[in-house]
């Protein structure tokens, strides 16, 4: 008890040294009723009452009198703003945890992390029963700041944020004794799929959980995993909601009214069990249309309007809940589908398609989130993964991330492309391959950098001005060039952030011009075009004039993603600039510009080209430094040479 005692009282204190918002009672209140400690909860009080203001008045007055010997516990968001300082705190009710933890120094500031874990499932029901808080309103409470950091985008559009996780979405037909038709499963078949779930350490979560996720980019657990039912089938009341209880996982049930409790076709659920099942906040519920009709694309406006809204109307009657979510029958919708669920007040739906196995953050939008067959849960329950948790770095990048290559496959267009690291240029004394560049570097991947003269075939100099920390030296702009590249992102970096600005040649070809924009510069070079721009793909009138922008070519690329770490990377096959940009924005970056393209389109990851071809060598790259060797960089690239032959 004692033991317990500690340990309870260690969390309220750490939880408290992070936030330093209140240091007060009601603080402590507060988060005693966070934690639930339960019936540690009085005997805490009587201790957390003398201790916990005298702790958080010391911390504070450590940090204050430390003259910059030590970080500011201050979250922010881009604009500065303290980030948990707008609201009172209260307890957290949904099935959402949010934890921050440190995630490094940069100068005077820490930035944190925010990753978020499904609720014990051993919680009493009392206390999962508050699972319909919207986690909307849960952020709302913590702090407008945050709320705005995670701001969604247009509906139903899914941010990009999202795009860098991946959470399969599992659809289970009848679960039945014996097997009638292939896609059957029998109960002993699902307790070991749930079993394979718990072993491989993945999370169900709820429809909630991921449609937040999806709108916001707010992080799931570590590998999130989704089950759904479709038909309501009493297999779903004797078998399935059992054993979601028995291991705690929540589960979706698609539900057409036509169906229940009625005894046509297969067995059906009927409105009593459904009552019993929705009161469980394990369970949630969405409209899988009216009468189940063979393909809603077929049906007219009178008749779609009726499968919508008279399901979502029945529905919310019999079972006194909102019903939020609509199941695509057999999957099957279009553009007129799709208006028609979102003029019903839908606010998600979900589809399947047997060809292609693709994760909900794969999805096109949120009124097309894919589901992946049951038969295929092995193949995708090593490849769940909740993405990287939210950063809070100010005006900074993440450079601590790993370097990790990624090869996908997004509307058809193949892409390979290293992120994490530390961003550099290396500007060469000559033309050579990637690798060789890297050769005599720590860099782990590289791509081929900015446009250069085609004077001669060992010729450096490059189009519009260049600054590389590798040669520590200014080199202008040709005069004459420089109005042709106005308005063309200005790649600039220094030791703690990337920024892409429109290039204006009055401001831009000197160093100091370069620096007004961002202090501390180390690298510095002008980029073809935005591809991806706050998130947004750029169509064809932002490139302007740029020659061949529209054609089919291997292309280059490099930006920041939206867990603000450097990217860079390459198409797998021809692609225009426009439908790039598009790829990219699904891809999950936030900002990304167009390198040097065709021939010189190259990426190489630890010394070996990633190219099924030899691309034309170049004089310049931008490449990713591992994170703990940012600070050598000047030492490890100074010199960048042709080897001996």
């Amino acid at each position: 008890m004692i033991h317990n005692t500690l340990k309870c009282l260690q969390n309220q204190l750490d939880l408290a040294t992070e936030l330093l918002l209140k240091p007060t009672m009601k603080l402590s209140h507060r988060i005693l009723s966070l934690l639930k400690c339960g019936r540690l909860k009085s005997r805490l009080n009587r201790v957390v009452w003398v201790s916990l203001p005298l702790f958080v008045l010391t911390l504070l007055i450590v940090v204050s009198t430390s003259n910059g010997m030590l970080p500011k516990l201050s979250l922010l968001n881009p604009t500065g703003m303290g980030l948990l300082a707008a609201k009172k705190f209260s307890p957290m009710l949904s099935n959402f945890d949010i934890s921050l933890t440190p995630l490094c120094r940069q100068g005077n500031s820490v930035g944190y992390q925010a990753s978020t874990s499904v609720s014990n499932p051993a919680l009493s029901a009392a206390n999962r029963a508050v699972r319909d808080a919207n986690v909307s309103g849960l952020l709302e409470e913590i702090a407008p700041a945050w709320k705005d950091t995670i701001a969604a985008p247009p509906f139903p559009q899914i941010h990009g944020r999202a795009r860098l996780a991946k959470a399969p979405v599992i659809m289970y037909h009848d679960i039945i004794a014996e097997k009638q038709v292939f896609f059957d499963v029998t109960p002993t078949e699902f307790e070991a799929a749930l079993q394979s779930i718990q072993k491989n350490g993945l999370t169900p979560i709820s429809l909630d959980q991921l449609v937040e996720h999806l709108k916001t980019g707010i992080p799931l657990p570590k590998k999130p995993i989704v089950l759904t039912f479709d038909d309501g089938y009493q297999g779903h009341y004797q078998f399935v909601y059992p054993l979601l209880k028995k291991y705690g996982y929540p589960g979706a049930f698609a539900i057409y009214p036509a169906k229940v409790g009625t005894t046509k076709g297969r067995s059906s659920l009927t409105w009593a069990q459904l009552r019993e099942m929705t009161a469980d906040p394990l369970v949630t519920i969405a409209s899988h249309s009216l009468t189940h009709p063979a393909d809603l694309r077929e049906s007219t406006d009178a008749q779609l309007q009726q499968e919508f809204v008279e399901s979502k109307r029945i529905l919310e009657k019999e079972l006194s809940q909102s019903i939020k979510y609509f199941v695509y029958p057999s999957g099957k919708n279009d553009e007129r589908v799709q208006q028609g669920i979102q003029q019903a007040g839908y606010e998600a739906a979900w589809t399947m398609n047997d060809e292609e196995t693709r994760f909900a953050q794969d999805s096109e939008n949120l009124l097309t989130i894919d589901r992946i067959g049951q038969s295929q849960l092995a193949e995708v329950i090593e490849k769940a993964d909740g993405g990287p948790s939210l950063s809070f770095l100010g005006n900074s990048s993440n450079f601590y991330a790993p370097v990790q290559l990624t090869h996908t496959k997004i509307s058809q267009v193949p892409l390979i492309f290293a992120s994490g690291g530390k961003p550099i240029t290396i500007h060469a004394d000559s033309r050579y391959q990637v690798p060789e560049i890297m050769a005599k570097t720590t860099a782990i991947a590289a791509v081929d950098g900015a446009f250069f003269s085609l004077k001669s075939l060992d010729s450096n100099q490059m189009i519009g001005p260049v600054f590389s920390q590798t040669t520590g030296t200014f080199i202008p702009g040709n005069r004459g060039e420089l109005p042709l590249l106005k308005g063309r992102p200005l790649v600039l970096i220094n030791a703690s952030t990337v920024r892409f600005v429109p290039f204006d040649p009055s401001r831009h070809n000197t160093q100091a011009g370069m620096e007004s924009d961002l202090p501390g510069l180390t690298d510095g070079f002008v980029a073809a075009a935005w591809l991806v721009k706050e998130g947004q793909p750029q169509d064809a009138q932002s490139f302007g004039k740029l020659y061949g922008f529209d054609a089919d070519r291997d292309r280059a690329f490099w930006g920041i993603d939206w867990a603000n770490r450097p990217v860079v990377g390459v198409s797998g096959d021809y692609v225009n600039s426009v439908k790039f940009g598009e790829v990219l924005s699904r891809a999950g970056l936030r900002d990304a510009v167009m390198l040097d393209s065709g021939a010189s389109a190259s990426l190489a990851y630890q010394g070996e080209s990633m190219m099924s071809y030899t691309p034309r060598p170049v004089p310049h790259v931008v490449a990713l430094l591992p994170p703990e060797s940012g600070a050598e960089v000047a030492c490890s690239v100074a010199s960048v040479s042709k080897p001996n032959p």
